[in-house]
């Protein structure tokens, strides 16, 4: 047997016949990773709550990936009894990966909620996912070795839940809501992965997150993403440090596609995690609480109703 060849972030292995979700590809890291992946071969979807958006992503796809195998379905994860209905829409029998990207992010007060009456980042990028992970659990059991792929946040690294408060009801502060907003997702997907073990799951979960991926060194896509001569020469400096938002997608594109990705890994850049080539590192010493997990799992279930436990068997 040949042995497996180093990973290339430029040379993707194929994966035609393969179906693969990204949650928010439609803009930002979440595009690239659509792009990426749909040079594979793979049918890829486009999960975006604006069809205008979606259609211009795919637009860009098509543009740059010749036969690209790409579409999009209406996905609005702060809608959350819309997301039975949007599965259904996916119009497939099974479902290679789901790479949940989409997300929310505030600057500025006043906290806002959800039609749920969820805090909007709270229940967009963690209730949202966990929810949508319970209507996927059956496609994603239908394909050979599926893999749930959450992309975190370097914003999570500093900060921790409050488990008393996990709606910031007591003190909003935007910042502070959405790294703990991430920090949930990413217990979350390693918490599912436990799970899914337990059960004999042939499902893997991942957790990954793209360092610091900055627009301003992130290639034009137009009209997805123009980047402006000066913005690019102004953040040269910062290339030492950080990267674009192309290269931010590539721990979910690797943690997609290699075989030698296993659940519950958590996958970044290479260079301090920030910037660089994608690689497996350590799970960071308060994301690996299990406690922590197992109660905002609980808190999860109690307030969507749901419970992806009952789907991983």
């Amino acid at each position: 047997m040949s042995p497996t060849p180093p990973w290339n972030v430029r040379r993707l292995p194929g994966a035609e016949g393969r179906v693969f979700l990204v949650t928010g590809g439609n803009a930002g890291i979440g595009y690239f990773v659509a792009e990426q992946l749909s040079a594979t071969g793979a049918t890829v979807v486009l999960g975006s709550r604006s069809p205008a958006r979606a259609e211009a992503a795919t637009a860009s796809i098509r543009a740059r990936v010749p036969g690209a195998r790409v579409r999009a379905v209406r996905l609005d994860l702060a809608d959350l009894p819309s997301l039975g209905t949007a599965v259904e829409s996916l119009a497939t029998e099974r479902l290679d990966a789901v790479v949940h990207n989409a997300g929310v992010a505030l600057d500025d007060p006043p906290r806002r909620e959800t039609g749920d009456g969820h805090e909007l980042m709270f229940g967009t990028n963690h209730l949202g996912h966990f929810v949508l992970t319970q209507w996927l659990m059956p496609l994603l059991s239908a394909a050979p070795a599926a893999r749930v792929v959450t992309m975190g946040s370097f914003a999570a690294k500093s900060e921790r839940l409050d488990l008393d408060d996990l709606q910031s009801r007591k003190d909003y502060r935007p910042k502070r809501a959405y790294g703990r907003s991430k920090l949930a997702q990413m217990h979350f997907g390693l918490e599912l992965d436990r799970r899914l073990r337990a059960a004999g799951s042939t499902v893997a979960s991942v957790v990954v997150h793209p360092g610091g991926a900055l627009d301003s060194l992130t290639p034009s896509r137009p009209p997805v993403h123009v980047r402006a001569t000066g913005a690019r020469l102004s953040a040269a400096p910062a290339a030492l440090l950080v990267q674009g938002k192309h290269a931010g997608a590539r721990p979910a594109v690797r943690a997609v596609l290699d075989p030698a990705v296993r659940g519950g890994q958590l996958w970044g850049p290479r260079v301090f995690g920030l910037r660089g080539e994608p690689r497996r590192e350590a799970v960071w010493s308060h994301l690996a609480d299990r406690s922590v997990a197992a109660r905002l799992w609980d808190a999860s279930c109690e307030l969507t109703g749901v419970d992806p436990s009952t789907a991983c068997g």
